[in-house]
């Protein structure tokens, strides 16, 4: 026996951690203790054990202990013995199994669908990068040092400032960078407005809350998750029915193009619902989610145009830009703005500095209107091809909702519009029923109408005309 081999197993000794315990004497337990390290595989086979005078310094035992309890496993059979070799754990000797519970594999990813129609989401392969990293380069080599250490959250004054001019002039809003506050988005300016801030903190609104018949399920269930009760405007040619407004706080509007059923808020109601604000002590939520795509005149200007002080814009780039980017903002009432960037707080998870640098560059050198101009063209040509489509293959589906926006609305006949889903998703094609946007109370539930709401925007080009084909497809015959 080597000292290299002694040295070795008085190593392997000193790691065992047998620890001898249960009935019997000090043999039986150091038995069970090697039996039960070889069963549960912490002694693989083929591993040499140290020898009797180590194991036995190494446990306080006396050495024939060891040897005992050696000679009783090789008659078990769960160690071997040979001379030179020394006394091993036997290649026989099969690990316990563990009964722990082993997470399934996950299964492998789903392919998408062949055709993807879900509105929401502009053409990713348009995003203008080359533009956007010279925005961003030039964001970081001019930003100042403090701008990598804790920020304000209101955000970037640059962005603020840029979002002023580009607002007035594109969208009619009234504003100053003071009451602008920089967000991720539209749902994180409904948490910031009406979820508490902290224990004891109050929300800076209230419900309960009007909104349209249609909207989007995730803003309800966001407010309702707030403790806020929503309740629904029927909606007609005209947009929301802002005369139905009754002791409400305030009123959730989509004016630019009403989401998802499409239409602008009629110039009475706009004022109606202003007035409403003034007489009520209320306030109007205005979501400008894509006023910036109008295709067949001048943009709809802003309702917070016609009372600063009586209207909450909020918009971001998600539409525009891209939802990766997580920036949108807020135009607040003077008195509102304390209350709001409490409950952003100091350290909240804001959107990236450099982010914020970067789009007030892409604002301020003109960047974004080009993108926004050149992406209005694309989508007005988007929209043109789908009613085409329909015109020639299916001249009985009604198109509303076409003037603006990222989607249009195809009328079904009653009770088509399951079968219609259904027959879609088999086909591989990725839309959303008119149903999955309506309010779930009984006033909301008699508005309904069958349809489809069909976004242009995501599809690549060269797969737009095949989703299209789809589409006409799995309509419901004359």
């Amino acid at each position: 026996m080597t000292d290299s081999w002694v040295n070795a197993a008085e190593r392997i000794g000193a790691d065992l951690h047998l620890e001898l315990s249960g009935p019997g004497g000090r043999r039986a337990a150091l038995t069970r203790a090697l039996r039960e390290a070889v069963r549960s595989g912490r002694l693989a086979p083929g591993t040499r054990l140290p020898p009797y005078r180590s194991l036995a310094a190494d446990l306080g035992v006396a050495r024939n202990t060891v040897a005992d309890a050696y000679a009783e496993l090789v008659a078990e059979g769960w160690l071997t013995a040979r001379q030179g070799s020394g006394t091993r754990v036997a290649d026989r000797a099969e690990p316990l199994r563990s009964t722990a519970r082993v997470p399934k594999k996950a299964p492998a990813r789903a392919r998408g669908p062949r055709h993807e129609l879900r509105q929401g989401t502009p053409d990713a392969s348009a995003f203008p990068r080359a533009a956007w990293l010279a925005s961003y380069r030039r964001a970081l080599q001019q930003a100042p040092n403090e701008v990598f250490g804790p920020g304000d959250p209101a955000g970037r004054r640059e962005l603020r400032e840029a979002l002023t001019e580009y607002l007035a002039r594109a969208r009619g809003v009234r504003t100053e960078p003071d009451r602008i506050v920089i967000c991720s988005g539209f749902a994180h300016a409904l948490r910031l407005l009406f979820q508490q801030s902290g224990p004891g903190g109050v929300p800076v609104l209230r419900g309960p809350l009007a909104v349209e018949a249609y909207g989007l399920g995730f803003h309800r269930d966001l407010l309702t998750a707030a403790g806020v009760r929503t309740v629904p405007l029927p909606l007609d040619e005209d947009g929301a029915r802002v005369d139905r407004l009754g002791r409400e706080r305030g009123v959730l509007l989509t004016p630019a193009h009403q989401f998802p059923t499409g239409g602008p808020l009629h110039p009475a109601r706009r004022a109606a619902v202003v007035d409403w604000a003034r007489a009520r002590g209320g306030v109007v939520l205005e979501d400008d989610y894509d006023g910036e795509f109008r295709y067949d005149r001048k943009p709809v200007g802003a309702v917070q145009g016609l009372d600063p002080e009586r209207v909450i814009y909020i918009g971001s780039v998600s539409k525009s830009l891209s939802p990766a980017l997580r920036l949108g903002w807020m135009v607040l009432p003077e008195r509102y703005v304390d209350g709001v960037l409490a409950a952003k707080g100091e350290r909240e998870a804001w959107a990236s500095v450099l982010d914020q640098l970067s789009l007030a560059d892409f604002v301020a050198g003109g960047s974004y209107d080009r993108h926004v101009r050149r992406m209005r063209q694309r989508y007005r040509s988007r929209r043109d091809r789908l009613v085409a489509a329909l015109a020639e293959q299916a001249p009985h589906i009604e198109v509303t909702g076409v003037a603006a926006g990222l989607h249009a609305v195809l009328r079904l006949p009653p009770g088509t519009e399951p079968s219609v889903v259904k027959a879609a998703a088999w086909q591989g094609i990725a839309l959303d029923g008119l149903a999955g946007f309506r309010h779930p109370s009984a006033e909301a539930a008699g508005t309904a109408t069958d349809g489809l709401v069909v976004g242009y925007a995501t599809p690549s080009e060269h797969a737009y005309g095949a989703a299209l084909e789809a589409l006409c497809g799995v309509l419901p015959p004359p």
